[in-house]
Order: C-alpha cells, then sequence, then structure tokens
C-alpha cells in the first residue's frame, strides 16, 4: 500500500477542448459514462493510494459538487414526491476514498497551483499528475526509482504518438514506406509525478511548474525520469476524448486495471 496522497491539477481552461469544456472543466468529460479524473483516481487507487487533493480552478464548482454528491449519484435512489416530499439512498459499497477539492484560482499556473496546497500534505512525499489523461504507470516501479534516488522529483517519461503519418520517401520522390501515426522516438513529460516535500522550496505563485521549477532541478541534478512504454493517453481535443471512449466501449481501455 502507498500511503501517501495524490494531488491532481484540475483547474486549467482546457480552450483544446472547447467543444465540451465551454460547459464543465475538462477533467470532468466523461469516459464511459464518469469523468476522466475519476478513471485516474481508480487507477492510482489499485495502487494503494486513497487520499487525492485536488486543484481546481476553471469552473471548479463542478468537479466540488461531483464528489459532495457522489455517494447518491452513484447509488440507487427511492423518491417521494408531492406533499411531503422525501427520498432514501439505497447506499452502494463505495471507493474508501478521502478528496479534498481545492480552489486554487481560475488563472493560477501550475507552479502556483501545487504550492497553494502545501499544507495539505504530511508526507515527506506524494504523487502528482494532471486531471486530463490516462495511462497503465507501473507505479510502484516509478515510487521504487523516485525514492532510490537522489532527486527532489521524478517526472514520467512517455514517447507520444504522431498526430500524423509519417513518410519515408526516396531520392526519386516515391514513398518507400508509410506509417500511419508511429509512436515517436521523443521521450516527453508524461507528467504522473513523485515529488519529494522540498518541491515546493523551489515554487512561487506565479511560476509554471514545467518551466523554472523542474528546469532549475534538472540543472542541479535533481530530476530523475521514470521511462514509461506502456499505454499513455491526453485527452487535450475532441478527437483524443473520442478515441478514450472508444477504447472503453471496445474494453480496450489499458488503464482499466480493476
Amino acid at each position: 500500500m502507498l500511503n501517501v496522497p495524490l494531488v491532481i491539477l484540475a483547474g486549467g481552461l482546457g480552450t483544446r477542448l472547447r467543444e465540451e469544456t465551454e460547459f464543465r472543466p475538462k477533467p470532468m468529460v466523461e469516459i464511459g459514462g464518469v469523468p476522466i479524473i475519476w478513471h485516474i483516481m481508480k487507477y492510482y487507487s489499485t495502487w494503494g493510494v486513497n487520499e487525492f487533493i485536488i486543484c481546481t480552478g476553471y469552473k471548479g464548482e463542478a468537479i466540488k459538487n461531483y464528489f459532495l454528491n457522489y455517494g447518491a449519484n452513484h447509488s440507487d435512489v427511492t423518491l417521494k414526491i408531492g406533499i411531503n416530499p422525501s427520498y432514501v439512498i439505497h447506499q452502494k459499497p463505495l471507493e474508501d476514498w478521502k478528496v479534498t477539492v481545492i480552489d486554487t484560482g481560475s488563472l493560477t499556473p501550475t507552479g502556483g497551483r501545487l504550492l497553494k496546497i502545501k499544507n495539505f500534505i504530511q508526507t515527506s512525499y506524494f504523487f502528482c499528475t494532471y486531471g486530463d489523461g490516462v495511462a497503465n504507470v507501473d507505479i510502484s516501479k516509478l515510487t521504487e526509482l523516485h525514492l532510490n534516488s537522489n532527486a527532489t522529483a521524478t517526472v514520467t517519461a512517455v514517447k507520444p504518438m504522431s498526430r500524423f503519418g509519417v513518410l519515408e520517401i526516396g531520392e526519386n520522390g516515391n514513398v518507400k514506406k508509410f506509417r500511419e501515426k508511429p509512436r515517436l522516438d521523443t521521450w516527453v513529460n508524461g507528467g504522473y509525478f513523485a515529488f519529494n516535500y522540498e518541491i515546493f522550496n523551489s515554487l512561487t505563485l506565479e511560476t509554471v511548474l514545467e518551466q523554472e521549477p523542474l528546469v532549475n532541478l534538472s540543472q542541479k541534478g535533481k530530476l530523475s525520469a521514470y521511462k514509461h512504454d506502456g499505454f499513455w493517453q491526453p485527452m487535450d481535443t475532441l478527437r483524443e476524448a473520442q478515441f478514450l471512449n472508444t477504447l472503453w466501449d471496445r474494453d480496450e481501455a489499458e488503464w482499466k486495471t480493476w
């Protein structure tokens, strides 16, 4: 059991998914009928992570209301309407989670959001991820690498899929090979961080986590990377949201380990 919290950065505007985020924050966009943030939490809970601190901002009340009404919305209800209305919730077994929802501001950068929840961290290290992507990262191996390193922060490195098909073209102009959206060779930040408590020393309310704080740590030899070759998929666009729903509907969701 990994008895440390997960911080979820869930306050961004989600402008590239405007078709959905005009009405709700991106972490509340659904996969298989439930918000993507629930999928992230459910995945981490399979590794024994059952405490979650959610940094909200844009339309954050939707996330707060979702968890305030979580029991009722995930259970059956008998209603008596008319005179003297009442209701009975037929409680179903629910996840044994502790969820803290913090309004970190609509326009606060990611480093500032993280700094604002400092007082809610009571452990020497903790996890952090974005509220808009799913993966099948081995959290146990990520933790082992982080704790055995001299790093203040560990980032999960992934190789994303190309947005376009790739052509190999010969000298005469003939296409020698066509690969439809292959996996790229470059490692990128996939989120799924592990941070020591001293990460807060690198943050201000104005910093973007992925810029100055992590760059400075890398220059000091205090940033490590866990290489993940498995499934990883962000949900930045409507097409990606549709893709994730298709995987779920086909029972091909590689992050579904419960």
